[in-house]
């Protein structure tokens, strides 16, 4: 047997990539394959906005492998029957890198037992983690369920180098079939609606690798304190490439202790994140049903309200009446991404301040995001709802006019997003229902015509989330915290 196959999934590069460099070093011919997978038993296929971002990958990992001398192989269908029957007809060993979805790790297990039934070598590799699941753990064996020792646990580890980029690859097989091109695979939509993703986005390893250096090379030095004001350019940006696997957390890593004293306190919050990253794929690993169930199992009975598909509606559009929710929101339609500090506030206003539930904003995170990962996206909802690992305590409530003051003071992210309100002074800026009319018709601006009415009054609103909060906590323990 001297012909591999190396299928690619989300590890869309060519350096520190362990399936292909294992390929590459111990076959005579090697085959990159890419498969537009087709079946319905996944239930968190690829949304929208990924899709985009997955046309253009595919184009750029093709570019980069044809410089080595190859090229990308792309199949529609599915891959429990498309790899064993193209291993079989080119007599070949298949490689790939692992995946953690419950879905995933089930279809992986199946190629592998498909395989090996017919005689031939599946085997998968870790390029997506500092650390497989299983190896972090408590004293007691058990997964972790809270970050900090989990983080600790892992952070004392010696984390492997990052490989190599191949200087060159072997040839592709002759027998190998034409394949799809990226336009057949059916990733972009008929109607354009993509052209903001476009413009704030490169795809690709190359990209991956430059936003990397750069942000090496000078805003993770200001990293702890920038990252939370969304009107400036503090953070990486680098979770789509992340979760495309355009550059691993090894690569991350790496760079960040090449570039920088990464025992300072910037550099140390920033691999935090990486924590983050790496603890959200232990939890989705060792508790395959939070994508759509509570980790907390007495939030099962919570009081979510029944009745709020307007509501709803009008967050997804960023029509919510206040400023740094709909900022978020309209942000992340025309560009598919989302502040941290804002995806936060955004979420406790839908679970809290709405009481709906948080899976409805996971849902439209995951369709809309072009970093949509499931382990993330999961563990994120879970915390803002506080049914989660490690959550924060229910009585945390963030306050979105607190948030928009202390994080967006100049306004620049609110007036950016929410145009309609830029000619509001400061003061006014994050609660123009606050202003008196004089200030708001010297603005120009009439609320419930140029911008809605608030949505819901958040004090009231907080109450109400409170109380229902208090049915599954029980009530007592610590004083109430507004952020």
């Amino acid at each position: 047997m001297n012909t591999a196959i190396v299928w690619f999934r989300n590890d869309l590069r060519l350096a520190d990539n362990p399936a292909l460099a294992h390929a590459a070093a111990h076959f005579q011919r090697v085959l990159p394959v890419f498969v537009r997978e087709t079946v319905d038993d996944d239930p968190w296929p690829p949304g929208a906005a990924a899709d985009w971002w997955l046309h253009r990958a595919l184009e750029a990992l093709d570019d980069d492998l044809r410089g080595l001398g190859s090229g990308l192989l792309l199949l529609a269908g599915d891959p429990r029957e498309c790899l064993p029957a193209l291993a079989e007809r080119l007599g070949a060993a298949v490689f790939w890198n692992r995946r953690y979805s419950p879905a995933g790790q089930a279809r992986d297990a199946a190629i592998k037992e498909r395989l090996r039934a017919d005689g031939r070598v599946g085997r998968s590799f870790n390029a997506a983690l500092l650390a497989e699941p299983w190896e972090v753990a408590t004293r007691s064996g058990d997964p972790y369920r809270v970050y900090t020792p989990f983080w600790k646990n892992l952070a004392a580890r010696d984390w492997p180098a990052p490989l190599a980029a191949p200087a060159r690859l072997p040839p592709r097989p002759e027998a190998a079939p034409a394949g799809e091109s990226p336009d057949g695979l059916g990733l972009l939509p008929e109607i354009p609606w993509y052209t903001g993703l476009a413009a704030a986005w490169r795809v690709g390893e190359a990209a991956a690798r430059e936003r990397l250096q750069a942000f090496a090379d000078g805003p993770v030095t200001a990293y702890d304190a920038a990252r939370d004001r969304p009107g400036e350019a503090g953070t990486s940006r680098l979770s789509p490439y992340l979760h495309f696997g355009h550059v691993g957390p090894r690569q991350v890593a790496a760079a960040m202790r090449a570039q920088t004293d990464y025992r300072c306190a910037d550099v140390r919050a920033f691999l935090g994140e990486l924590g983050w990253r790496e603890f959200a794929h232990h939890l989705l690993f060792h508790f395959p049903r939070t994508p759509t169930t509570s980790l907390d199992p007495r939030f099962h009975g919570f009081p979510w309200r029944e009745e709020y598909a307007d509501d709803l509606a009008a967050w997804q559009a960023g029509q919510t009446g206040i400023p740094i929710v709909d900022a978020g929101m309209r942000e992340l339609w025309a560009t598919g991404w989302m502040h941290n500090r804002v995806r936060m506030v955004v979420g406790s206003l839908l679970t809290k301040n709405l009481r709906i539930p948080w899976q409805a904003g996971a849902r439209w995170f995951w369709d809309t995001l072009v970093d949509a990962d499931l382990a993330a996206n999961t563990l994120g909802w879970q915390w803002i709802a506080g049914c989660g690992a490690d959550a924060a305590p229910y009585f945390r409530i963030f306050n979105p006019v607190r948030q928009g003051e202390r994080f967006d003071p100049g306004g620049d992210y609110v007036r950016r997003w929410v145009p309609e309100l830029a000619r509001l002074p400061d003061r006014y800026l994050h609660q123009p229902w606050a202003a008196p009319a004089a200030v708001l018709a010297a603005a120009g601006l009439r609320l419930g015509e140029h911008y809605p009415h608030p949505l819901v009054d958040l004090k009231a609103s907080r109450q109400r989330a409170l109380e229902a909060y208090a049915q599954v906590k029980g009530r007592g323990g610590p004083g109430h915290k507004q952020d």
